[in-house]
């Protein structure tokens, strides 16, 4: 097994050594790259291999991808870093969890309120203009932006019931820094551990639950078990997340498996779609190891509020935020002029 202290000094001369080598093996040695996803085994089962697997065969041995799980190789707070620096060829993750240090971090993950719906995702990114802002932010520091889809929505799970705001007053929750940001204002205390520390944490109490996945992970990830008691509220209705490259190991890989790669990596976010979009109904209807609970619409009509309030104070970060906010808000506006089915009440 690789482990990330042979994996860190043994990387960097083995790409030098293959560029070295490069030219006279050129046509018989099969392009080989190293992707770290920030899910654990049990949800990477859902959310990539198949992705992956799907691309290893039919590359048929002119290029292989080797994947990694969560933490593996180094930590998802420190993905980009890796991916910028060629210590790894690739990432699968969202923005926030990876610091990427771009102006769209802020949006990427779960950006309060933004998305309603799964399809939300992918429209704003191909039909409203979020693609070109990202593939721009991402070339300036040599990162390749191949793939954004939708992901499942971020909802509570918790140690205890929560059925009011108070509820979440000093509670101890791992979550995504911009989520965290704006849910401390409701006393919530954000906690940032690896991911395959989080179901010991909620076991031992260091955690009071996690807001971070919706129902469907919450049972794959056996998260559930420990933090019983599901909100129903969320506080997006999906979650933004990507595919990665280093842009110059991106260069050297001929346009066909390219586009080979971005059709396997565009069809993970299309399974993800409907998986979640059947798990999250089937499980708060059948699921028998989580409590609904619900905090009343009235009640979290703050949370939606402030959701809006912290979108201007973003946005008045800078003019790239606030051309992304513009969108956001124009998005929004239209989907609930449209009326049903594009928004509801």
């Amino acid at each position: 097994m690789t482990t990330r202290r042979k994996f860190l000094t043994t990387g960097a001369v083995g790409a030098a050594a293959a560029g070295l080598a490069a030219p006279a093996l050129a046509q018989t040695t099969p392009i080989k790259w190293r992707m770290q996803t920030y899910a654990g085994p049990a949800l990477a089962e859902q959310v990539v291999d198949n992705c992956i697997k799907t691309f290893n065969e039919i590359a048929d041995g002119e290029m292989e991808i080797e994947l990694y799980y969560a933490d593996q190789l180094v930590p998802t707070s420190e993905l980009f870093r890796a991916m910028q620096a060629g210590t790894i060829d690739a990432v699968q993750s969202d923005d926030d969890s990876m610091a990427s240090p771009t102006e769209v971090t802020v949006f990427g993950g779960y950006f309060p309120f933004g998305l309603r719906y799964s399809l939300d995702v992918p429209t704003l990114f191909n039909e409203w203009g979020l693609n070109e802002i990202w593939d721009e932010q991402y070339s300036a520091v040599g990162v390749k932006h191949i793939s954004a889809g939708s992901w499942d929505p971020c909802n509570f799970a918790m140690k205890e019931p929560v059925n009011a705001l108070a509820d979440l007053n000093g509670k101890r929750v791992f979550t995504f820094p911009t989520a965290g940001r704006f849910l401390a204002q409701f006393g919530v205390v954000p906690v940032t551990i690896p991911w395959e520390d989080v179901e010991v944490a909620l076991q031992t109490g260091e955690l009071d639950g996690v807001a971070w996945s919706g129902i469907t992970e919450d049972y794959t990830s056996g998260w559930g078990k420990n933090a019983p008691y599901f909100l129903t509220n969320n506080i997006s209705g999906a979650w933004v997340g990507h595919f990665f490259a280093n842009m110059d190991r991106w260069n050297a890989v001929p346009d066909r498996l390219k586009t080979l790669m971005k059709t396997c990596f565009d069809q993970s976010h299309y399974h993800r779609q409907y998986w979640y979009w059947a798990g999250e109904a089937k499980l708060r209807v059948e699921g028998t190891e989580m409590q609904l609970t619900t905090i009343p619409d009235a009640e979290w009509k703050q949370v939606e509020d402030a959701a809006h309030k912290f979108w201007d104070e973003i946005a008045a970060e800078s003019p790239l935020k606030a051309k992304v906010v513009d969108i956001f808000k124009k998005y929004n506006e239209t989907m609930g002029k449209a009326g049903p089915p594009y928004r509801y009440g």
